[in-house]
């Protein structure tokens, strides 16, 4: 009987240890925020036209904040539950490290140098690196024209930093914390061109035809992911599944047809999610 009780009140430990170990790997990831207080701070862009943009009535629209939404839902929180922050390239790390946000959806390329700070979920997107020039420019056919030119990106971009390992000294990298900052620059003719996401800028020349146009040359991959604070394993393994299920339901699919095809934007596959 000795021995019996002292095996059911190891089998007991072990239940307890195991329920603990569960709670401790759940109690501070976005899964327990969402459940407990019914609501999120998502981190997005303003000013990314298709993607994500703020209108005059501070709603948020675009192919990211479908996304934003729908992972949110799956989390258990409702769209008006939601608080949308604006969330520049060069605070997004800072952002999710300090709990400022919970999430960032925000055309946010997969990095080694970034998944050492950011858990990243994902990728739900796949794109690359264009150029935005003027609609009369003619001399800029691609990078390789590039050379003594002035071309925009956003600040800590992952744009940035190609254009910096690529041409080094030979380009003059103006840097702005948004995109929209560039663009104005390149219709004041104070830079030859703006470099980012060709899906970012082909919501700005859907804008202004008249104005811009895409160059059309992608010369890098970007991967776009959903960022959680580093070591939400709980978390990303939930977001993943929710991006799973809005490509499976064609939800992913219709957002962007609705949002970006208008804008050139080719309509693909979706990329393969990784992870659990």
């Amino acid at each position: 009987m000795r021995r019996l009780g002292c095996l059911v009140n190891a089998a007991v430990a072990t239940i307890l240890l195991t329920a603990c170990a569960t709670t401790d790997a759940t109690s501070g990831s976005i899964t327990a925020r969402a459940s407990d207080t019914g609501s999120l701070t998502i981190g997005v862009r303003f000013d990314q036209p298709g993607l994500s943009e703020r209108l005059v009535d501070g709603d948020v629209v675009g192919f990211d904040a479908d996304v934003a939404r729908f992972v949110a839902a799956e989390l258990g929180v409702a769209e008006d539950a939601i608080t949308w922050r604006e969330t520049v390239a060069a605070e997004r790390e800072e952002a999710l490290a300090t709990g400022a946000v919970d999430l960032v959806v925000a055309a946010y390329s997969i990095t080694d140098e970034r998944s050492a700070r950011v858990t990243f979920a994902g990728p739900y997107f796949e794109t690359g690196q264009d150029l935005l020039i003027r609609r009369t420019s003619t001399d800029i056919t691609g990078p390789e024209s590039l050379t003594g030119r002035t071309v925009c990106a956003s600040t800590g971009s992952t744009s940035a930093r190609h254009v910096e390992d690529r041409f080094g000294d030979s380009v003059r990298l103006e840097e702005y914390p948004r995109v929209s900052e560039c663009v104005t620059a390149l219709l004041a003719d104070q830079v030859d061109a703006v470099t980012t996401d060709a899906a970012i800028l082909a919501g700005y020349v859907a804008r202004n035809p008249e104005l811009v146009r895409l160059v059309g040359e992608q010369w890098s991959t970007e991967r776009y992911g959903i960022g959680l604070p580093k070591g939400d394993h709980a978390g990303r393994a939930a977001v993943n599944a929710a991006i799973r299920k809005m490509i499976d339901s064609g939800s992913w699919r219709a957002s962007l047809e609705r949002h970006l095809a208008s804008s050139g934007v080719e309509v693909t596959r979706p990329p393969e999610v990784e992870g659990p």
